[in-house]
């Protein structure tokens, strides 16, 4: 539930900022190793914005999965001794 408030706010910072800056028309130039491109700001920054978001989002997510696995091999263990444990008792 946390998680999706999270996201639902960031969205909306997201749109908070397109609408702010689909008001500038200014035209950025962008140097690519190769190439060279003139884009809109809005545009430019709403593509950076996104790409953070979504390389936020998947290393938190690998985070949490890792975690996940390691409290599923810690409670696998724990059930592992607890019954080693009642078999010595009896």
């Amino acid at each position: 539930m946390k998680s999706f408030v999270v996201t639902v706010i960031v969205a909306l910072l997201f749109i908070i900022a397109l609408i702010f800056g689909a008001r500038n028309e200014q035209l950025v130039t962008i140097n690519y190793f190769v190439v060279e491109g003139e884009y809109r700001l809005p545009l430019v920054l709403a593509v950076v914005f996104f790409a953070g978001f979504v390389c936020c989002w998947l290393v938190a997510f690998f985070y949490i999965l890792r975690l996940k696995l390691s409290l599923k091999r810690a409670r696998r263990r724990l059930m592992t001794l607890e019954a080693a444990q009642q078999e010595s008792d009896s």
